[in-house]
């Protein structure tokens, strides 16, 4: 059993990116819907699709590289917010991740959204990750 499905989550695609995987399929739930949406609309991945199953749902997610070095777009992917220790934050604390080249992936009470996003809203919450 995992005890960090979201480490997970991030791990594969930190290793599919680093292996060149052009698509990769990853246990679904809730909050990784969420998360793959907003890197979907953050321009982090091609493409993503949710694929229900009997057993467990799944999400196919197409991998984006750059078209003149073959570098992935994803460089850099960081769990922030464990199980073990969680990290909130409030709205005046924000993270901003190389200077506002990153996102940060808040979990707040106004759903799951990026840390401009959540500025935008004025709320606070949890840090689920950083990437670029």
């Amino acid at each position: 059993m995992n005890t960090d499905p979201i480490a997970d989550y991030l791990t594969r695609l930190r290793n599919a990116a680093m292996a060149g995987k052009k698509v990769i399929d990853v246990p679904a739930s809730k909050i990784k819907k969420e998360i793959t949406k907003i890197l979907f609309d953050q321009g982090y991945i091609l493409s993503y699709k949710f694929v229900e199953n009997e057993v467990q749902d799944s999400i196919k997610i197409a991998l984006k590289y750059d078209p003149s070095t073959k570098e992935p777009v994803i460089r850099n992917i960081k769990r922030v917010s464990t199980p073990g220790l969680r990290k909130y934050v409030s709205n005046a604390d924000l993270p901003r991740v190389l200077n506002g080249l990153g996102i940060a992936i808040i979990s707040t009470s106004k759903g799951v959204m990026t840390s401009k996003q959540a500025a935008k809203e004025n709320v606070g919450g949890e840090v689920i990750c950083q990437l670029y």
